[in-house]
């Protein structure tokens, strides 16, 4: 990758018009996912978020590699991965560049004359997977930490913004303090998730507005897109409560399709045994997983987050990833800060929400 970005370096024009780092990044993770959703399984598919503030003009990287058994098989997954790349640069306005390239294939996208993206696809040899995975730290099971309710308090939201992890941050829409919180949070490299609000079965505060069963699929289109306005940046949407909404089959088939069509992704939080939201967004060809740990603070105490946060880690080793969900407490974070410089060394790579969908 260095000497393909060297190449790559020395060509730049400079132009007053660019896009911003944060939607440079937007379009980055937007690539990814749709990497993701063309890769064979056990590729490997990396970013690096280099555009930023201080450097306006270094564009952000992927870094994939395939493998493949035959090179028949080769051109067709590199073909097809492509195609899918190709396709989400086109619906962001993005042009496509060749570059040279010392191994497999390298190539820039840009927009206003300025380079915002760098592509390098390798493919390897199914034989050489064990060899390659052991000295590449993309390879590791990967767990991804959802932050959810985000969006009232702007102190804590900046406690967050202080962790230098690729968290996943699932923000409420209609508080005082969403819309400001989840451009910060893109603008700041992390992923943002609008926090879908659902009926709950039980006691939980309901928020003024949320998914219910009964409704109409217009007035579910509807309210999702008023909550996203209010949530920009958003990838994907995980249930907020909703042990009563997600056990409805009638409204998880009206709100899947809803979320296929802007290009969302969905994570099921499963806050009831009852939940048909995850086989819906299959069947509904929606992206999406699932929480498979458990929660990471039902007790507020630091170390019983630890506890949590251990288990999950051991969680995404034995079953190749994980998903896990959290609040920001001060208990939660305190516990972040002690555990996730370690995870590397566990053996699981901390990932964005997007990386574990499927």
């Amino acid at each position: 990758m260095a000497s393909f970005l060297a190449l790559a370096a020395g060509c730049r024009k400079s132009t007053p018009e660019r896009l911003t780092p944060a939607r440079i990044h937007s379009i980055t993770r937007e690539l990814s996912e749709a990497a993701h959703s063309a890769a064979p399984m056990g590729s490997q598919i990396h970013i690096t978020l280099e555009a930023s503030d201080n450097s306006p003009q270094a564009p952000d990287q992927l870094d994939i590699t395939l493998f493949a058994n035959k090179s028949s098989s080769a051109l067709s997954e590199t073909s097809k991965m492509e195609r899918s790349l190709d396709a989400a640069a086109t619906r962001n306005g993005l042009a496509k560049h060749p570059l040279p390239c010392r191994e497999g294939i390298c190539f820039y996208y840009a927009k206003f004359g300025g380079r915002t993206h760098l592509v390098h696809i390798r493919v390897r040899q199914e034989s050489e997977r064990t060899t390659v995975e052991s000295r590449n730290p993309s390879s590791l099971p990967k767990l991804a930490i959802i932050l959810d309710d985000l969006g009232s308090d702007r102190r804590v939201a900046q406690l967050v913004f202080d962790l230098p992890y690729p968290l996943t941050l699932s923000i409420l829409p209609n508080h005082e303090h969403s819309e400001e919180i989840a451009e910060e949070a893109e603008r700041r490299g992390y992923q943002v998730m609008l926090h879908l609000p659902m009926q709950a079965v039980a006691t939980e505060q309901p928020e003024a507005q949320e998914l219910r069963p009964g409704m109409p699929a217009r007035e579910v289109s509807k309210l999702v897109n008023r909550f996203l306005r209010n949530v920009p940046g958003a990838v994907g949407a995980n249930n907020h409560q909703g042990s009563e909404a997600t056990s409805d089959p009638a409204l998880m088939r009206e709100l899947m399709p809803v979320l296929r069509d802007r290009h969302l992704f969905y994570i099921d939080s499963r806050t009831t045994a009852a939940t048909v939201a995850y086989e819906t967004a299959q069947r509904s060809q929606v992206r999406s997983a699932f929480r498979n740990v458990p929660f990471l603070d039902d007790v507020e105490q630091v170390g019983a987050v630890r506890k949590q946060l251990e288990l999950a880690l051991r969680g995404a080793r034995e079953k190749g990833g994980a998903v896990a969900i959290g609040h920001p407490h001060a208990a939660t974070l305190e516990a972040l800060r002690a555990v996730l410089p370690k995870a590397q060394e566990e053996g699981v790579r901390l990932a964005f929400a997007s990386e574990l969908v499927h």
